[in-house]
């Protein structure tokens, strides 16, 4: 089976294929130049930039793989969550690749990708625990397949790449923030009482990290006088205190994952996997940290390379052969769902398969 994914849940377009849970060949067009400019993400630009670029992207592709839009047999496409502007572009486009090539359609939830993700690198064990972390979700979940995964904790405000992008852009970084914070915390020097671990006195499993950046900024107002570069673009640019900063903000951060997961895990006892995905997967004291913690409790940490845990098509089209592959799919009138709404399980089974024999 070829499937063709594409992504365009926020402001990245791409568009990937994938056949028998190998990865054929991927394209992506960044809008991240374009964005810079206004320090964050501009809904009607990334809708009118993947409008732009999808239609060559796809031609690209099958260049590149040496395939014809009949050789397809599933379009994959995100549905939701994101900007709904870019998520219509994108599922317009399936919808109509899908009619015309005769193949079917399914739509997918963008943050379960992500998670299924390091599937393209490493052998997938189920079940097991989810931690995604990215710019606009930090949830846990309990995976029980490709299709099954049950939320055990959410995003009540602020998400954990949202308060890098918010604590990067009070800093004076480039746009995105995430990359060179990172950096930053490797050549500074962490305090671990400078910063608050937010919303841990509790016994729930939910996450909130607007307070944290609150906390860096009145810091900043206290301590740091800005006098570097603006917008800083590398760490060799960076006084001391500005990259002490970044590390002790980094340690809360991660602290503040690592508490939740660990108290997921006692509760899970029966889960010996854990995988963590999403953009601020690719930080590296935060894998790091989770592999130190799955070691201790004899467990199996699954992640995705660094390419892999930004927005990507090869997640969806891996996703979607998953799915694909057990029988699932959806019908053209299927609906996009934009951030803030829950995307619904309606996949519906239309084939015989030894993996599922259910609807979603």
């Amino acid at each position: 089976m070829l499937c063709l994914g594409i992504e365009s849940s926020c402001d990245e377009t791409a568009l990937a294929l994938v056949e028998d849970g190998r990865l054929l060949g991927s394209v992506l067009a960044s809008q991240a130049d374009v964005h810079a400019l206004f320090g964050g993400v501009v809904p009607e630009l990334a809708s009118r930039e993947h409008y732009r670029c999808i239609g060559p992207l796809f031609d690209e592709l099958m260049r590149r793989c040496r395939r014809s839009g009949t050789d397809i047999t599933l379009v994959s496409v995100a549905r939701g969550p994101g900007l709904l502007g870019s998520l219509l572009v994108g599922v317009a486009f399936a919808k109509g690749l899908a009619l015309g090539l005769g193949a079917r359609f399914l739509g997918l939830n963008h943050l379960h990708t992500h998670l299924l993700a390091v599937g393209l690198e490493q052998e997938l064990t189920f079940p097991c625990l989810g931690l995604l972390v990215s710019g606009g979700h930090t949830h846990i979940y309990r995976m029980e397949a490709p299709w099954r995964c049950q939320p055990l904790g959410r995003t009540l405000d602020d998400a954990a790449g949202e308060a890098f992008d918010k604590v990067g852009k009070l800093l004076g970084l480039t746009y995105p923030g995430g990359r060179l914070m990172d950096a930053l915390a490797r050549a500074g020097r962490a305090d671990a009482g400078l910063f608050p671990r937010p919303y841990l006195d509790n016994d729930n499993l939910d996450f909130s990290f607007s307070g944290l950046k609150t906390a860096v900024a009145s810091y900043m107002e206290r301590r740091l006088d800005g006098g570097w570069p603006h917008p800083l673009r590398r760490v060799e640019d960076a006084p001391q205190a500005l990259r002490d900063c970044c590390a002790s903000f980094n340690l809360a951060v991660v602290d503040t994952l690592c508490v939740k997961v660990s108290r997921a895990l006692d509760r899970q006892p029966d889960l010996r996997a854990l995988i963590v995905a999403g953009g601020v997967a690719a930080n590296s004291l935060l894998r790091e940290r989770m592999e130190e913690l799955m070691r201790r409790r004899g467990g199996k940490l699954l992640t995705p390379s660094p390419l892999l845990c930004t927005d990507n098509a090869a997640m969806t089209a891996y996703a979607g052969w998953l799915l694909g592959r057990a029988g699932f799919q959806h019908d053209l009138s299927m609906e996009t769902i934009p951030r803030g709404r829950a995307v619904p399980d309606d996949m519906v089974c239309r084939a015989e398969h030894p993996q599922s024999g259910e609807t979603a």
